[in-house]
């Protein structure tokens, strides 16, 4: 008689199901279909793989959101402006792209001082999450331009409804 190769296995988490172990050899089935019946089953063990991603996802989203909110209060960045979904978002994003800026700027390029605490104070300005967000991607170079457009500081002054 041949060795069974479909295995009705009883999972720790309560659910059954009949398993088709032909893929091991015959002298490993019995323990593998064991070792099986430790284990959850394949959809309990995704769900629980799923909710823990998830709260990993949570925790480190947190994580972020407390070290931006943190640089928001250390360099005086008013609360910012938007759904409450955005503002969140454009709190880490402004965060992101002032601290990449910085790096860039001043850390490794010939911006002083001075140079950068007017960006900063340009930035103060800007107070809409969207546009934090719309920023994101920008290149750390072009801050003090995005800036400058989004205060109107490039624009005419002639006709104020423009």
């Amino acid at each position: 008689m041949a060795v069974n190769t479909i295995w009705s296995i009883h999972y720790a988490c309560g659910h059954q199901d009949d398993r088709d172990l032909s893929d091991r050899p015959a002298d490993r089935r019995a323990g593998f279909a064991e070792w099986l019946a430790k284990q959850k089953c394949t959809d309990c063990w995704r769900a629980e793989g799923d909710e823990r991603r998830e709260q990993d996802k949570a925790d480190w989203l947190k994580a972020k959101q407390d070290e931006s909110e943190a640089w928001s209060t250390k360099f005086r960045m008013p609360p910012l402006e938007g759904t409450e979904r955005a503002v969140p978002w454009g709190v880490r994003c402004r965060h992101q792209v002032m601290e990449a800026a910085h790096t860039a700027l001043v850390v490794e390029g010939d911006t002083d001082v001075a140079q950068w605490e007017e960006i900063e104070e340009s930035a103060r300005t800007v107070t809409r999450a969207g546009w934090w967000i719309d920023q994101r991607l920008s290149q750390p170079d072009d801050l003090a331009e995005l800036l400058q457009a989004a205060t109107g500081a490039d624009r005419p002054t002639e006709n104020p409804h423009f």
